[in-house]
């Protein structure tokens, strides 16, 4: 696994009076934004930015609270939160003809921020939209019966806290293990990056209000109607989402094609990254 320096620019920029987020910058070419999944960071696209980079200027997030990104223990880090933060990065560095990508809550970001920005958006990838929760972290639970025990845990007050204080490098991976498919583990090195970034201070706190926010992320799909560029929507066929899910996020965006990868987990850009790159591209 490449290291960030070998890749590009690693930067710091000020969003407003209590945010900053982490990026990294790589490449020539029209700008390119890629944002990771619930739990991750930039570091999650690592693998594919030097292929994406070919022909634009990629830009990787840390998105709030997440990485390296500044962590604010009075925020309340549901969708809209972090959607905002992503269009104020995009206008800070007033960034134009935008293509947008996501997996997860990236993938519901790339979506809502398009709807709410559609000046700026030329084109959107969305992959593993996480828009289907029922209950607090619903999709993660899905992905295998120890993931559902820990998220049970978290969810529960003052316990909640003590439980995601325990979490570890074996841990997370287990959990993280349930969106895979191809791949029996996540990659060790950006496993132990990701633990890293778990032990800052206030970490735990946007873990867990992250998750506890769950709502939000169904509620986005409201938006979706609103998008106007052009979206590529992907779903692994082992992802979370039940067929039904997807078909309604489908739907909402106006009854677009969904592209399905086979053999790949919801972790779409670490299980198939060459499939995920060419869809992209």
């Amino acid at each position: 696994m490449q290291r960030l320096p070998n890749i590009g620019q690693v930067s710091e920029i000020q969003i407003d009076r209590k945010i900053t987020l982490r990026y990294v910058k790589a490449g020539s070419g029209s700008p390119l934004i890629l944002m990771h999944t619930i739990r991750t960071q930039l570091d999650y696209f690592q693998e594919v930015i030097p292929a994406l980079a070919k022909n634009n200027t990629v830009y990787a997030l840390d998105l709030p609270g997440h990485g390296y990104s500044s962590i604010d223990k009075s925020a309340n880090y549901d969708e809209p939160y972090l959607r905002n933060a992503v269009i104020a990065f995009i206008e800070k560095l007033d960034l134009k003809q935008v293509t947008l990508v996501g997996e997860s809550i990236g993938g519901v970001l790339a979506l809502t921020v398009a709807s709410s920005a559609p000046e700026r958006i030329v084109k959107v990838v969305a992959s593993n939209t996480y828009d289907y929760d029922t209950r607090y972290a619903d999709g993660v639970r899905r992905g295998n019966v120890f993931a559902n025990i820990v998220l049970a845990n978290y969810a529960i007050p003052i316990h909640g806290a003590i439980f995601a204080a325990l979490e570890n490098w074996l841990f997370l991976g287990i959990v993280m293990k349930g969106g895979l498919q191809q791949k029996m583990w996540m990659p060790k090195t950006l496993l132990s990056k990701i633990n890293r970034a778990g032990y800052r201070k206030g970490f735990r706190y946007v873990e867990r209000n992250i998750f506890a926010n769950w709502k939000s992320w169904g509620k986005a799909r409201s938006l979706y109607c609103d998008v106007k560029a052009p979206v590529t929507l992907i779903y692994g066929d082992a992802d979370w989402s039940t067929i039904e899910e997807r078909e309604r996020t489908a739907q909402a965006l106006g009854k677009v094609n969904i592209t399905i990868l086979k053999n790949t987990g919801h972790f779409g850009f670490i299980d198939n990254p060459e499939q995920m790159i060419a869809l992209v591209s």
